[in-house]
């Protein structure tokens, strides 16, 4: 991997990590157009942790009430009543899906659902399915309950296949279930942090290893998750602003024009699906 790719897919993780139309769909179309080649599933996971790491700074306080309250909820049942005791306890359930079919399905990750033809597909069809819920559901509540963790937990264990967006599917099912734009989309900043952390620790050994072909360098990785962390940290702010006043329909549209357009290079031979 030369330096120039490094650095562009670690700005391409922190631009559109928090955006609904997937990072890892972007580092690996980026990736194949412009370098001729697949940057891999390790180096993906690893640059994330600099997008998610923007979020636990941007949270810090958040995610500390909500560790302090977990931990206290074990002893003190005043404590179990508050908002940020069962907000804790959302994440962690939240994350049990993605991280259960990311061990089981690891190989297939890493290889098979990385094929381009399934990367265009899910841009169009999860696309969709978003401009639905933005355009029929109700957004009305702020306040999460137990079935809006389950079926954004659910929604986000759909992204390890690029194209599908792990912001784009945990906030589609956060709207089919009512949530307003904003609450959405800070559950599904928080509920990211426990399954990327883990799957970008548990990548490292590989990059270390540099098991994947085209693999970046320590230094070139270091670079890249340093640039994903800086740009990301600046989209969580600007994202939050802007669903709180707009739809996600420029999203919805972008999404259809690039599957659109990913379907065209590769029926036309222009691009490898591999």
């Amino acid at each position: 991997m030369s330096w120039l790719q490094a650095i562009v897919l670690g700005l391409v993780q922190g631009l559109t990590e928090f955006l609904p139309i997937s990072s890892s769909g972007h580092i690996r179309i980026v990736s194949t157009l412009f370098f001729g080649n697949d940057a891999g599933a390790s180096f993906t996971a690893v640059i994330q942790l600099g997008t998610e790491l923007a979020v636990l700074i941007y949270f810090a306080r958040d995610i500390g009430n909500f560790i302090g309250a977990w931990f206290r909820g074990l002893f003190s049942k005043a404590a179990r009543a508050t908002e940020d005791y069962r907000m804790a306890w959302y994440v962690i359930i939240g994350s049990i899906p993605i991280s259960v079919l990311g061990f089981l399905f690891k190989d297939e990750i890493r290889s098979s659902l990385r094929n381009l033809w399934i990367t265009a597909t899910m841009l169009i069809v999860f696309g969709l399915l978003l401009g639905l819920a933005d355009h029929f559901a109700q957004h009305i509540r702020t306040k999460l309950q137990l079935k809006d963790a389950v079926g954004m937990g659910l929604a986000q264990a759909l992204a390890l296949v690029p194209g599908v967006s792990r912001s784009g599917g945990t906030l589609t099912a956060g709207l089919f279930l009512g949530l307003d734009r904003a609450s959405a989309a800070r559950y599904s900043f928080l509920l990211a942090l426990p399954a990327v952390f883990g799957a970008g620790i548990f990548s490292i050994p590989d990059v270390l290893e540099r098991a994947e072909p085209n693999a970046a360098s320590v230094p070139q990785m270091i670079v890249a998750t340093i640039v994903s962390f800086v740009v990301g940290y600046a989209t969580i702010a600007w994202l939050l602003r802007y669903v709180s006043k707009h739809s996600y329909s420029v999203f919805v549209w972008y999404r259809l024009l690039l599957g659109m357009v990913l379907m065209g290079l590769l029926s036309m031979g222009l691009i490898n699906a591999t």
